[in-house]
C-alpha cells in the first residue's frame, strides 16, 4: 500500500505531466504544485478516507525534494556542516562532519537509490550500467558524485563529496587552523614566483580545497588551465578553462584520457597548468609538460611529503617499457619545486604539517629537498631552511630570509 508521501508525489507528478510543465528550474511552481496537493490529500484524509498526515509542512519540504531535488539525502546535501555522504546498505547512511564519520537512521531501497543516482546523472552526460559500474560525475553544484552498482558490490555504494564555496582563498584556510599566517605568506610567495607545487596527501585531507586556495593567489592576468578526471576545482581567475575527462561510449569511442587533456592543454597557450590529480602515467605528461617551463600544480596520494616526490618518481614508469628512472627521477627533482602535504587528523581537522622545497639534485635515486615547514609544538613553523631554487622568488622582488625568519 502507497504511503500518504508516497500517494502525494505520484499526484504531483501526474498533474505535472498534464500541465507539461518542468518543475526542476522553477521551485516556487514546484512549492505551488505540491502544496495544492498537500491540502487536497489533507480534506480527504478529514474525511476519513485517507491516513492524516503527520505534519503537511515536512511532508513538503519531503515532497519536493523528491520532486526537484535529490530526495532523502536532499536534507544532508542542504546542511554546510555535512561535507560527505555515502551509502553501503538500506539502512547504512552515513555522512561525515567535520571529517567525523556518523551512522544516520536514513533508509534507502535499491530503487530509490538507483533513481537517484540516474537524476544526478542526467546533467553530466555520464552513465552507470552493468557495461560500466563504475561513475565518476560532478553535480550541478560542484560536489562529487562515485557510484558503484551490483554486481561488482552487494548494493548500491554510492559516495557523493560536496563542494563547499566557503573555503577560496589562503586566509580561509590560516582562519580554519589549517595553515599559520607565516606559512600562508609563504604558499601565496611561491605561487606569484611561479613555482611548480605538489600537494599530497592522504583521501579527504583537503589537497583539493588547497589547490583552490593556491589559485587564488595567481596573479590576475594569468591564464590558466586545469584538466581532472571530474570536476572539482573552482577558480575565480577571470580567465580559466576547465576540461574533464569522459568515458568511452557503449561503442566503445569517444574516450577521453587525462593524458589526452595534458596533452591538449598545452595547446591553449596557457599560463599554469593544474593536473586535479595524477595517479598513473598521466604523470609522465605533467612531467613533460613542467620541463618545458611551464609553472604548475598537481595532487597526489601519498603518505608524506617526500613520499610524494617518490611516489611521482614511479608513476611515469607505467607509461611504457622505454621509460626508465634515469630520465624521470632528475626530472622530478628538476621540475617540482615545492610539496605541500595535507593531514587529516583524527578529530576530524585537516591541517598542513609538512612544506619541502626540491633542491633540484638527485642523490642516488631519491630527490634531494629541505623541508622549509614542519610541526614544532603542535603547530607548522618555519625550520630555517630556505628553498634552493630562488629565481622566482628573485623576479618577483620577494624577501625569503624575511619571509622565512624564525620566530
Amino acid at each position: 500500500m502507497a504511503t500518504p508521501l508516497s500517494f502525494i508525489t505520484d499526484q504531483v507528478r501526474q498533474r505535472v505531466r498534464l500541465d507539461g510543465v518542468d518543475l526542476g528550474g522553477d521551485q516556487a511552481l514546484a512549492r505551488r504544485y505540491v502544496r495544492d496537493e498537500v491540502q487536497r490529500y489533507s480534506e480527504r484524509a478529514l474525511g476519513g478516507a485517507m491516513p492524516m498526515l503527520g505534519d503537511e509542512t515536512v511532508a513538503e519540504h519531503q515532497i519536493i525534494a523528491t520532486i526537484t531535488g535529490f530526495g532523502v539525502l536532499q536534507p544532508f546535501l542542504d546542511d554546510p556542516e555535512i561535507e560527505e555522504i555515502w551509502i553501503n546498505g538500506p539502512d547504512r547512511v552515513f555522512v561525515a562532519r567535520s571529517g567525523v564519520a556518523e551512522l544516520t537512521d536514513t533508509r534507502v531501497t535499491a530503487t530509490e537509490i538507483r533513481d537517484l543516482v540516474e537524476r544526478m546523472l542526467q546533467s553530466s552526460g555520464r552513465r552507470v550500467d552493468l557495461s560500466s559500474p563504475f561513475v565518476d560525475a560532478s553535480l550541478p553544484d560542484g560536489s562529487r558524485l562515485h557510484c558503484v552498482i551490483p554486481d561488482v558490490t552487494r548494493f548500491w555504494s554510492v559516495n557523493i563529496r560536496k563542494f563547499s564555496r566557503r573555503i577560496k582563498h589562503l586566509e580561509h584556510l590560516v582562519a580554519l587552523g589549517t595553515l599559520t599566517r607565516q606559512s600562508a605568506r609563504f604558499l601565496r610567495a611561491s605561487v606569484l614566483a611561479g613555482q611548480n607545487i605538489l600537494v599530497s596527501g592522504s583521501t579527504q585531507s583537503g589537497k583539493t580545497t588547497m589547490l583552490n586556495a593556491l589559485l587564488s593567489s595567481a596573479p590576475p592576468g594569468e591564464r590558466i588551465v586545469t584538466v581532472e578526471e571530474t570536476f572539482e576545482l573552482d577558480l575565480s581567475a577571470p580567465d580559466t578553462v576547465a576540461m574533464q575527462c569522459r568515458q568511452p561510449s557503449l561503442e566503445g569511442t569517444g574516450e577521453v584520457t587525462l593524458r589526452r587533456l595534458i596533452k591538449e592543454a598545452l595547446r591553449m597557450r596557457p599560463d599554469r597548468l593544474v593536473v586535479g590529480e595524477v595517479r598513473e602515467a598521466e604523470s609522465l605528461d605533467l612531467l613533460i609538460a613542467l620541463n618545458s617551463g611551464l609553472p604548475g600544480m598537481c595532487s597526489i596520494h601519498a603518505n608524506s611529503a617526500r613520499d610524494a616526490l617518490v611516489k611521482l618518481s614511479t608513476l611515469p614508469l607505467l607509461a611504457g617499457r622505454n621509460i626508465d628512472s634515469a630520465f624521470v627521477v632528475p626530472t622530478v627533482a628538476s621540475v617540482i619545486d615545492i610539496v605541500v602535504f595535507c593531514e587529516l587528523q583524527h578529530d576530524g581537522h585537516r591541517r598542513v604539517t609538512e612544506i619541502l622545497a626540491t633542491s633540484g639534485s638527485v642523490a642516488g635515486s631519491v630527490v634531494e629537498a629541505s623541508t622549509i615547514f614542519a610541526v614544532r609544538n603542535g603547530v607548522i613553523a618555519a625550520t630555517g631552511s630556505y628553498p634552493a631554487k630562488t629565481a622566482g622568488y628573485r623576479r618577483r622582488g620577494i624577501d625569503l630570509p624575511s619571509l622565512l625568519s624564525r620566530d
